[in-house]
């Protein structure tokens, strides 16, 4: 049997979630996004667990994209490409209403849906030298799937240049538009993390399922009407995937060569 994508642990009523493919920076491909769904919605039903912490083995988060996984979406149809991003879209939906409350321990390099899971989380703590970025566009594409969830958390002004601008940022301009909460020195993440967690473990779970549906509706998420804009997030970016410029952007990533539109 292969090695799991996820490394999980449950101490203290805590479930700590490590990803677990350090060998190419924690990136997404299929069977990380089934397994990653899978072990949430069985952390959902367990009454034991009060509380997810979500991380990353080795130097990285996750840096996004697997390569091997984008050239086979690559070389697939949009019918393909579609039910691919949904699944994408069912691990953000799942992680993001999750009831019990959960904190991304971000313990370096967090690029395209690895800002999604930070996102989708109700803490998210940082390294000082963890960097971040949505750099879809330099692609051809958008970060449609998770874009609900990074907007929700970083507001539209935000998330508008950086959707167009695809640049990397820092964790003091994570910290600073409202992507991360607070930053620690690497060393001092864990102590971080420890004092953020005995917060949460004072409260009451019915009361803090209660408060985060309570703070999600204000906001305007809600579970019912998610899955419906997850379906059109993920039809656009099955569109731009097989479109002309979607292809060019695939096909000069993979082949490490500069695409078309840049002179």
């Amino acid at each position: 049997m292969s090695e799991s994508t996820l490394a999980v642990t449950l101490e203290r009523r805590v479930a700590r979630i490590a990803l677990n493919r350090p060998d190419v920076h924690n990136a997404f491909d299929d069977r990380l996004i089934a397994e990653l769904t899978q072990t949430l919605l069985k952390l959902e039903a367990d009454a034991g667990v009060r509380a997810v912490v979500l991380t990353g083995n080795g130097a990285s988060f996750s840096a996004g994209a697997d390569l091997n996984w984008m050239r086979r979406m690559a070389q697939a149809g949009e019918q393909e490409n579609r039910a691919d991003s949904e699944r994408l879209a069912a691990l953000m939906r799942t992680l993001n209403f999750l009831s019990k409350p959960t904190v991304a321990r971000v313990n370096g390099a967090a690029y395209g849906g690895g800002v999604g899971l930070v996102a989708c989380c109700d803490f998210a703590l940082a390294a000082d030298t963890a960097k971040f970025g949505l750099t879809e566009v330099k692609l051809g594409l958008v970060p449609a799937v998770i874009s609900p969830y990074v907007v929700a958390a970083i507001g539209g002004r935000h998330a508008r240049r950086l959707f167009v601008s695809g640049e990397i940022f820092d964790a003091a301009d994570a910290a600073r538009i409202g992507l991360v909460h607070q930053i620690a020195f690497a060393d001092q993440l864990d102590e971080s993390l420890e004092r953020t967690l005995a917060v949460l473990l004072k409260g009451g779970p019915a009361a803090q399922r209660e408060a985060k549906l309570l703070a999600l509706r204000a906001g305007g998420m809600r579970a019912e009407t998610a899955q419906q804009i997850d379906i059109d997030n993920a039809a656009l970016i099955a569109a731009l995937r097989v479109s002309d410029e979607g292809q060019e952007g695939l096909g000069a990533f993979l082949d490490k060569r500069k695409p078309r539109w840049i002179d």
